[in-house]
């Protein structure tokens, strides 16, 4: 059973899925974390920098944008985008002028030196699908593996954008839309599209002001997490704000989940299934595994590394070596999928599992790590093992 805790407690807000007990994932929706991925501002282009092929835009916020030509030339492709483009045949001075507006969306947020990665590719995200702007293109959503029920989605898709003489917008059908009908699609499509025409005309307004501001706030972490997730099997919500609670409870009747279970609670929530003890072990470095091994994850600017350990556990004879090590990875790599979507770690993931003599070890360590994956709502990519025998993999920050 999966289940959904909110407590807001002063400035801050814990949002938590339970599944039996036990926490999947969490979110902290404070007011000290200025969060602007998937804002649309109208920015100022401060500096060229033609050597990189990029510029620092002025967004309004504490540190200026950076904006490189991959994220400002049309996409080339609408599987890899402009990642195997040969950037090298365009000339940045072509797009951009010092001083020039530009209509930009966040796609990663500021960190401490650096300041926000931002694009002229704008999507819009609703409940069902993500419009692309200036786009041609149908895709559907990884998770939904079903082949009859991908063509079914982009048929409808088609379908829908030619009735209503839709065009230059591309569309990715969502987890969500499965099994949805063509009239829901079709409303979440034409709800996006309004809010790109008032995003649109409020920035050729701001255009002529030639100044930076925010155009369009992306949902708060709460409201985003509960657009996806309301969306699937969850039995019961419960909260500790009578706000978030007549929130939730009018999104729940527009999208017809009367089967889920609303209930309001006027205490603090962070005791339920030990949330607070949960929560602090999220910090811990070292996390022991039931067979006496144990990973450490470390994060640092350019990727998360975690290690596997036997630790405790190791076989009584050498012949046993293998299977001991085989038995500590399988462990690690159900717990490395847990962790990944617990923490929510995001960017470049490198493992580094007990060494494995055998490629047949290798290849059944990914499939388990990618059918344990398969329980994130994030997108993930596994590369596979290096020269070094050290596991790559990426992962989409929600």
């Amino acid at each position: 059973m999966k289940e959904i805790i909110i407590n807001k407690d002063n400035n801050k807000c814990i949002v938590a899925l339970f599944e039996n007990g036990q926490l999947i994932e969490q979110y902290d929706d404070s007011d000290t974390v200025n969060a602007s991925e998937g804002n649309i501002y109208c920015g100022i282009v401060r500096n060229i920098l033609p050597g990189m092929q990029s510029a620092f835009v002025d967004i309004g916020e504490n540190k200026n944008a950076f904006l490189h030509i991959k994220d400002i030339i049309p996409k080339v492709s609408n599987q890899t985008g402009n990642k195997e483009e040969d950037l090298s045949n365009y000339d940045i001075n072509k797009y951009l002028k010092v001083n020039m507006p530009i209509l930009v969306q966040v796609k990663k947020d500021e960190e401490d030196k650096k300041g926000a990665r931002i694009s002229k590719h704008i999507s819009l995200t609703g409940r069902l699908c993500v419009l692309l702007i200036n786009a041609n293109f149908i895709t559907v959503s990884q998770k939904i593996e079903n082949i009859e029920e991908r063509n079914r989605l982009k048929n409808l898709a088609k379908k829908i954008l030619e009735e209503n003489n839709i065009k230059n917008y591309g569309l990715i059908l969502r987890t969500a839309s499965m099994g949805r009908s063509k009239e829901e699609i079709e409303k979440d499509i034409k709800e996006l599209i309004q809010l790109w025409y008032a995003v649109d005309e409020k920035y050729k307004d701001l255009e002529k002001e030639h100044k930076p501001q925010l155009i369009y706030k992306n949902y708060s972490i709460i409201t985003k997490f509960l657009t996806s997730v309301l969306e699937t099997d969850i039995s019961r919500v419960i909260v500790n704000s009578k706000n978030i609670y007549d929130s939730i409870k009018k999104y729940i009747k527009e999208i017809n989940k009367n089967n889920i279970e609303l209930e309001y609670k006027e205490e603090d929530l962070m005791q339920m299934y030990d949330l607070k003890e949960q929560l602090d072990k999220i910090n811990d470095r070292k996390i022991w595994l039931k067979c006496g091994g144990f990973i450490t994850i470390d994060k640092t600017e350019a990727l998360t590394a975690i290690d596997v350990n036997s630790g405790k556990f190791t076989g009584k004879k050498e012949r046993e070596k293998n299977s001991t090590i085989m038995k500590v990875n399988k462990e690690a790599t159900i717990e490395i999928a847990k962790q990944i979507r617990l923490r929510n770690i995001s960017g470049i993931i490198v493992i580094d599992y007990i060494d494995m003599q055998n490629g047949n070890d290798r290849n059944e360590i990914i499939k388990l790590l990618e059918n344990n994956l398969k329980k994130d709502r994030s997108k993930t990519q596994i590369i596979g093992f290096t020269k070094l025998d050290l596991l790559e993999m990426t992962r989409k920050k929600i």
